[in-house]
């Protein structure tokens, strides 16, 4: 099974919904690893890394995340594969 690593930056109404909390679970549900992080712009990058299948489960969630919040647009790139452990809230 092919491991890869994604950085996304979700744009939309993603900060002060829940947004990282949520991903943060289904990364760990998908058995990945990385972050979600708010940014100065009002969106948030996610780091996901793990199994090309998981990854890509949960960039097709990310398209809509949680009911709490609206994402407009995603823009992702495969990055070098790292080790990270657990998937962290920043």
């Amino acid at each position: 099974m092919s491991q890869i690593c994604v950085k996304a930056s979700v744009k939309g109404i993603v900060q002060g919904v829940g947004f990282r909390f949520h991903t943060a679970h289904e990364g760990l549900q998908g058995g990945l690893s990385g972050y979600a992080m708010n940014l100065p712009d009002g969106s948030v990058e996610v780091l996901a890394c793990g199994s090309e299948a998981n990854v890509n489960k949960l960039l097709a969630w990310l398209e809509s995340g949680p009911k709490t919040s609206r994402v407009d647009n995603i823009d992702a790139e495969i990055i070098e594969w790292r080790h990270i452990d657990g998937f962290e809230i920043k």
